[in-house]
């Protein structure tokens, strides 16, 4: 899994942690350490268990180290101990107030200290960025993944255009200095016409499991198990029909975004195993028996494609 703390949000929540099998592997040479070992093990029984494996991934905790480095998954500075999850207050301010279609609206992101809620001024750079944003309408069909501009005051602003009326959700990936990394999602109502009511029903989607076709590629999706089973752990493989050119987007081979028909489900991820070759795996846990929209964002001769999945999950039977 791309992350120990399966990236499921619903409005107000942060992250959960969900534990999956043992995984144990060793690197030589691992971010430049020659002869350090990295374990790739179950979360519950790293933030338990003694040893000598002491340095961890804040992003990625089931990555362990006896010494210090980066992450060879993510990039990120290795720390001592794994840090117990800590939830950061986030508020979003739209200016106007009121959001219409078609209408410019300025996003502003403030994030608050929980000990004495003191507005929080530094972050860890993330994936390249200090801010990732992720906006889905209710019916999965507008997606964007943007980078709001931060601000001397600790704030950070997006100028957004929505589309078209109804319920958007924003979900906001950072880490403040000193803390745990945060994913929280929030809602933006955007109003239609006078007096007219906000379509709030669920996203009808259909199965969609057929070739995409990004914007200079062409993926396809095969899945173990060929049909997911909410709570079980899907191993999802993208093949890639064109690779010349692939190469790191924002510090990883691509980035996931995966968000339930009603919108309550967002999970983000990056690739389990990817190379720039024509496979990349993502190991997902999809919580609930639902359809889910999956989006991947990769990098290919220097455009950034998007190509999207619809995927069904079902009950244990």
């Amino acid at each position: 899994m791309a992350r120990v703390y399966v990236r499921n949000v619903r409005e107000g929540e942060t992250m959960r942690p969900i534990s999956f099998l043992f995984i144990a592997l060793t690197l030589p040479g691992f971010a430049g350490q020659e002869g350090s070992s990295v374990i790739v093990t179950d979360p519950v029984q790293a933030s338990t268990t003694p040893g000598s494996l002491d340095y961890v991934c804040p992003m990625d905790p089931d990555i362990r180290s006896d010494k210090p480095g980066a992450c060879p998954r993510c990039g990120m500075k290795l720390v001592l101990g794994i840090p117990d999850q800590v939830e950061y207050p986030l508020e979003l301010i739209t200016r106007p107030a009121t959001v219409r279609p078609g209408a410019s609206v300025q996003l502003t992101f403030r994030v608050s200290n929980p000990k004495d809620g003191s507005r929080v001024k530094k972050f860890e750079v993330v994936h390249e960025r200090l801010f990732h944003m992720f906006i889905a309408s209710r019916d999965l069909t507008y997606f964007i993944h943007e980078h709001p501009e931060p601000k001397p005051d600790g704030s950070f602003v997006f100028d957004e255009i929505f589309p078209k009326p109804g319920m958007y959700r924003i979900l906001a990936d950072f880490y403040p200095i000193g803390g745990t990394p945060q994913l929280v999602a929030k809602t933006v109502f955007v109003a239609g016409g006078p007096g007219a009511p906000v379509a709030l029903d669920d996203a009808r989607l259909a199965p969609e499991l057929d070739c995409q076709h990004g914007q200079n590629t062409e993926v396809e999706l095969t899945m173990d198990p060929s049909q997911p089973i909410a709570g079980m752990k899907t191993l999802m493989f993208f093949h890639f029909k064109q690779t010349e050119g692939m190469k790191k987007w924002l510090g990883a081979w691509a980035h996931m975004l995966a968000a339930s028909d009603d919108l309550m489900d967002t999970i983000h991820e990056h690739p389990f195993i990817a190379d720039g070759g024509p496979r990349m795996q993502f190991n997902l846990i999809f919580p609930r028996a639902r359809t889910y929209r999956v989006w991947v964002q990769f990098e290919r001769e220097g455009v950034v494609n998007t190509v999207a999945f619809n995927v069904p999950v079902s009950e244990l039977k």
